[in-house]
């Protein structure tokens, strides 16, 4: 039976303390991918192959079809139904320079897409009482009462608490120059040697009057979601990454997902490599060591968006994820009923949502994300269809790629009749037979 969409009008808590210390000890100072001991990333297993269906050939050919019209380099698309992963699979070239094609293995930065992730595992740290919503961020009596943060010019700094900043109320005006893209700027301003790091630019912000009352009024706030990001820090004593991988991640099987870096040498070895066809000129390097970067590699400071939109991931380790906090009983979620509602509830469409972009009221959710060089949105719909699509390209028409990359995909889900029974979450390959194993052993 044909699936049916509706078309919308817009778009375990920590692991033992045993394991958490030997695996930290492979986290070393340039180790770019490490692997906790004895785990296979679930985007090493799989490879283009396995989604070489008849049941799914239209939907190669339809997003084969977008690479084409929009000039995307390269795109890694996941799809899960019903808990099952049905569809992984990469198009074009991940780096034009050595025509290397994209696999599931690849890893992409999705954007904003991280504020979900953040805001996932601060409604865990509430879920185990270790986080109020309702608590001061700010302040004396506030979780961030850090000398650091208490030298600020208006006492309405004090009234923030954790629910505000999850749902973009917290008082900073998202429509001015966003502090988290203006560091290089912060640090000159600081008289202090750049990059600034992300207490810098929290402490630079504190002095500057919040543009309204917090609670009032709705502005999308990448600082409000770097903030959370500290808290994470504060209230669980490790460093923000650590604590999603171990509490998040690594429980549902997700190995292969990392805040990224700021430049091409940085990267992760199974990483794209990023083309932003929008850009015609240079920008100064955000570590102020004088030099014009293309944006995409070194304009923006990844370590610094780290929780508001620092991520890589692999399209099936994102849409396992999305499996885990989709509200849905084929598989087990990761946070309760409540607040998967709590987080979900459309308020005024696309407003107040906690950690999604945006929701139709009929059981769609989505999240979206872009930067210099990549594009990234994922959806969750009410007959159990996760999926992700991410792009290694900023394409000229950046501002409404999002929703022709919907509309793609709901004629490739349409053009399903039924979808494949296996379930490549579970998929385990003939280690000999499969050549991205070779690429873990170098890792290891």
């Amino acid at each position: 039976m044909k699936v049916k969409l509706i078309l919308t009008a817009g778009l375990f808590m920590l692991f033992f303390l045993g394991e958490i210390a030997i695996t930290f000890s492979y986290k070393q100072e340039n180790d770019r991918n490490y692997i906790v001991p004895g785990a296979v990333p679930l985007s090493y297993k799989i490879d283009n192959a396995e989604s070489a269906t008849v049941q799914t050939a239209a939907v190669d050919s339809i997003v084969s079809e977008f690479l084409k019209k929009y000039n995307v380099v390269g795109a890694s698309v996941a799809i899960a139904k019903d808990g099952r992963l049905v569809y992984s699979k990469g198009f074009g070239v991940a780096n034009r320079e050595i025509a290397d094609s994209v696999t599931p293995r690849h890893l992409f930065r999705i954007a904003s897409v991280s504020k979900l992730i953040t805001a996932v595992a601060i409604l865990k740290l509430v879920e185990d009482e270790k986080l109020d919503l309702q608590a001061r961020v700010f302040g004396q009596e506030g979780i961030l009462n850090d000398p650091t943060y208490l030298n600020y010019k208006d006492k309405r700094y004090e009234q923030i608490t954790v629910h505000q900043l999850l749902n973009h109320t917290a008082g900073w005006n998202g429509n001015k120059a966003d502090p988290i893209f203006n560091s290089l700027y912060i640090a000159r301003v600081m008289d202090i040697e750049p990059p600034a790091r992300i207490s810098d630019v929290i402490e630079f912000s504190l002095n500057k009057k919040l543009d309204f009352t917090p609670g009032k009024k709705y502005s999308y706030s990448n600082l409000g979601y770097a903030v959370l990001g500290e808290i994470i820090k504060k209230v669980t004593g490790m460093e923000y990454e650590d604590y999603v991988q171990f509490a998040i991640l690594h429980p549902l099987g997700i190995y292969d997902m990392h805040i990224g870096r700021s430049f091409y040498d940085e990267k992760y070895p199974n990483e794209v490599r990023y083309h932003d066809l929008t850009q015609n000129s240079f920008v100064w390097s955000y570590d102020g060591n004088g030099d014009l970067v293309p944006a995409e590699y070194g304009g923006n400071n990844i370590e610094l968006l780290g929780a508001a939109g620092g991520w890589v991931a692999s399209a099936p380790e994102l849409v396992k994820l999305m499996v885990a906090i989709d509200g849905f009983e084929s598989k087990p979620d990761i946070l309760t009923k409540q607040t998967i509602e709590y987080m979900t509830k459309a308020r005024s469409h696309t407003r107040k949502l906690i950690g999604w972009r945006g929701a139709d009221g009929y059981g769609t959710w989505w999240r979206t994300g872009t930067l210099a060089g990549t594009t990234a949105l994922i959806m969750r719909h009410s007959n159990e269809i996760n999926w992700v699509v991410l792009l290694n390209t900023t394409t000229k028409n950046r501002s409404h790629i999002h929703n022709q990359l919907s509309q793609t995909m709901y004629r490739a889900l349409r053009s399903v009749d039924e979808w494949p029974d296996f379930d490549l979450f579970n998929y385990e390959p003939d280690v000999g037979k499969e050549p991205q194993f070779a690429i873990l052993e170098k890792l290891n």
